[in-house]
């Protein structure tokens, strides 16, 4: 026995050793798929094209690695899988900018046209209505398409555009007639998903550009679909479906698939985009923030600005909490999300006498004549977590025939009511939190139910403690016009400021992004659940990866009537005439919080397009002015590089600041610079164009909170007036901001504007004390 007690711990270790021995081993040759930028320009003489120079560097450092892909305009340089040891090796080779791994980035996931003013735009604009606007190609990266949605629809649309390059890409599910005058394009990338995840399991998704999933089609048709009479889901929303651009055309790039969209697909997409030549790409994805040489989109982006293509992509669903924008590039346009003034309401009647209003898209059998038994999912349950109505956690005795209370939170919205309906519920009444406070968004539920804000599950959830036998019923109301206050902020969309760089304020502006209605795929039903086999021409869904493609097809029709304007000219044009005030004169609110918003929460406003066809003044930008601002953020020759693609090296002489991008937003960071009282005082340095008549503009600010800090920032403008005497003159003012000492922390916000009388220029502005 002795011998065996002290042989074991020796036997253990040994086990213990070959496993790490083994482990360690594993890590050594565990592949991951890396991007690779090379220097255009330091490629050897002994080679003749640049793909033999990527081919023979990958082979210095693997015998067996092969290329995914190799990329020519996006970047120079390829994408492989490779080693940690590999990659380390080929970052050494001379030529080699940088070598890093892949990124998985996710989908950030009628009315608008009538509520943006869209109506309005043919009257204003009739010379380029038909011809100039059907020149427009918008790109959308995203799951593809469903090419035989009515949205597709190209009846009265001219030929192609002679300079479109792009293509239909054809497969069984994706014959060569779904692409058509409308729909010019379609692509499918996937060789960086099928690097790490595997082949396309082709019997859960399409192996093409065929959208199985609806978002591409409803980012895609909500950019530019056609205009489709009698559209609704389940009658709810009825009315003409149309995108912002709707005599548009649409290219889609499907590059997002059930396990992500992977950052070498992505950079594939975008250089096929820009050598297709589109106008505008529109890209509803983020993954988290890092350093713009790092971040693909970013980079892809770049070289899509350089070639006059504006690039608009969602600024994520992570709101309401503070930090967390994706997409925030200077050269990216950020798009955050706000509602409509249109609801669908679902009425929670409880057995005490009161009512409370809810949403719902619920369009099924309705729940009995009478008042049915209520119950909270914490108490039919024994699990911890059993109020968030989770798969297994509801015990059927104490729901069957009731209405169930569930609180959001992890699993999706519609899911939940699954749950409650296979454990013999009947309805449920799906509660916000505080995090979500008193928005509504809608959802096409599989029972009756209705999604109240955080006040009325409050409400609710007091009654069903205190009433010993409590009941409820549902009642829906169909849709509801003219609801106000409208626009509010959606607690979903993502908050400044921007991490990488809080100078550029962020996000850029906010568009419809609550409870939209666009084309849907046929693949799936309207929540999306393999549950649900109903199938629907349009659906209404909700999140930034709406407001984004509403930019984009805005974009677009300003690129239709200003076919001169830069990206940055087009950018400017909507974010300075944005508007953060109802008519009454009351800030726009945050729905998160039931206050004004702020320049975290919408940026400069929310767009209005008729205004941005005129805009009066811009803040124009050219590449050279993005190159001056990576030097002003200290980056390295290589990084640039990995960015513009160029030698461009910046001047030692010369010094650079960030604040001095000519950008439509001001950001500030302040700090004490030693006791209270002590002062800073930073300048930030703005070019205006004049795009309109002559005139003369007088500047105002004004700080606009009213909080902790408010007298501790002062506004000067110099000079306080500016005369355009002709189109395209360029004019400069220097803005002075003095502050004081506060707590590391607070922000004040507030604005400026340039009038002549008919057209109002605004920047928002932040300062913040780190």
């Amino acid at each position: 026995m002795g011998i065996k007690l002290h042989s074991r711990p020796h036997s253990l270790s040994l086990v213990l050793f070959l496993g790490l021995l083994i482990q360690f081993s594993w890590a050594a040759i565990e592949k991951k798929t890396y991007i690779v930028h090379m220097s255009k320009s330091e490629m050897p003489t002994t080679y003749s094209l640049h793909s033999n120079w990527y081919d023979s560097c990958l082979k210095s450092v693997s015998e067996s690695a092969e290329m995914l892909y190799t990329y020519n305009t996006i970047i120079h340089g390829f994408s492989a899988r490779l080693t940690e040891e590999e990659a380390e090796s080929l970052r050494t080779q001379q030529g080699i900018l940088s070598v890093f791994p892949e990124q998985i980035y996710t989908l950030h996931t009628t009315r608008t046209p009538l509520f943006l003013g869209i109506d309005k735009y043919d009257e204003l604009i009739p010379d380029v209505s038909d011809s100039t606007s059907s020149d427009v190609v918008i790109g959308v990266l995203d799951t593809g398409a469903w090419p035989e949605s009515k949205s597709y629809d190209d009846k009265g649309m001219g030929p192609i555009p002679s300079n479109w390059k792009g293509e239909c890409e054809t497969s069984k599910d994706f014959p060569s007639t779904s692409c058509n005058k409308k729909l010019v394009g379609a692509r499918s990338f996937s060789k960086g998903y099928e690097a790490t995840l595997g082949p396309i399991d082709e019997s859960a998704e399409s192996n093409s550009p065929r959208d199985d999933d609806g978002h591409g089609t409803h980012t895609s048709t909500t950019a530019a679909g056609s205009a489709i009479a009698n559209a609704s889901v389940f009658g709810y929303a009825s009315g003409t479906a149309r995108g912002m651009a709707s005599r548009a055309r649409v290219a889609v790039y499907k590059v997002c698939w059930k396990g992500g969209c992977f950052s070498p697909d992505i950079l594939a997409a975008m250089e096929k985009a820009i050598e297709d030549g589109v106008h505008v790409l529109s890209l509803s994805l983020g993954g988290g923030n890092s350093e713009y040489y790092r971040d693909s989109v970013a980079i892809g982006a770049f070289t899509a600005m350089e070639k006059g293509i504006l690039v608009s992509c969602s600024a994520g669903n992570a709101g309401p909490t503070p930090d967390s924008l994706s997409n925030v590039a200077p050269w990216i346009t950020t798009v955050g999300a706000g509602t409509l003034d249109r609801d669908f309401p679902a009425y929670v009647s409880l057995g005490n006498g009161k009512n409370y209003s809810g949403v719902s898209l619920y369009n099924g059998k309705p729940l009995p004549d009478k008042m049915v038994e209520f119950v909270y999912a914490g108490n039919a349950s024994t699990a911890s977590n059993g109020n968030l109505c989770m798969t297994g956690t509801l015990i059927p005795e104490k729901v069957a025939g009731k209405i169930v209370f569930c609180d959001r939170g992890i699993n999706a919205r519609v899911a939940k009511g699954v749950v409650v309906k296979q454990a013999g519920g009947i309805g449920m009444v799906l509660a916000n939190t505080a995090a979500n406070g008193e928005e509504l968004v809608a959802d096409a539920h599989l029972l009756p139910a209705s999604g109240v804000g955080v006040k009325a599950a409050d409400a609710i959830k007091s009654y069903l403690f205190s009433d010993p036998n409590p009941t409820a019923t549902i009642m829906f109301a169909g849709t509801k016009l003219g609801v106000q206050p409208s626009p509010v902020v959606a607690a979903f969309s993502s908050r400044g400021p921007n991490t990488i760089t809080p100078e550029i304020l962020k996000p850029d502006l906010i568009a419809p992004g609550v409870n939209i209605l666009a084309g849907w795929s046929g693949a799936v039903g309207p929540t999306g659940l393999a549950s649900d086999t109903r199938r629907v021409e349009f659906n209404i869904i909700s999140g930034t990866s709406m407001s984004c493609p509403h930019v984009s097809g805005l974009a677009g029709l300003l690129k239709a009537a200003h076919p001169e304007w830069s990206p940055a000219a087009i950018r400017s044009a909507l974010m300075t005439t944005s508007y953060n005030s109802y008519k009454s004169g009351k800030p726009v609110l945050d729905i998160a919080t039931g206050n004004a918003s702020t320049p975290f929460d919408h940026g400069a406003g929310h767009v209005d397009l008729i205004a941005a066809l005129d805009p009066g003044l811009i803040y124009d930008l050219k590449t050279e002015d993005y190159l001056n601002f990576l030097c002003a953020m200290d980056y390295t020759p290589a990084q640039i590089r990995s960015l513009a693609k160029s030698n461009f090296t910046c001047d030692p002489h010369k010094k650079y600041n960030v604040a001095d991008l000519n950008y439509p937003s001001f950001g500030v960071n302040s700090y004490s610079t030693g006791s209270d009282g002590s002062t800073l005082v930073v300048f930030h340095t703005r070019t205006l164009t004049n795009v309109g008549s002559p005139g003369t503009y007088k500047v105002s600010s004004a700080i606009t909170t009213t909080g902790p800090g408010k007298d501790a920032v002062k506004i000067s403008i110099e000079p306080d007036t500016l005369t355009f005497t002709k189109m395209y003159e360029k004019l400069s003012y220097e803005v002075v901001f003095t502050t004081t000492t506060m707590p590391s922390g607070t922000n004040v916000f507030g604005r400026i504007e340039w009038s002549d009388g008919k057209h109002i220029v605004g920047s928002p502005v932040s300062v913040t004390w780190n």
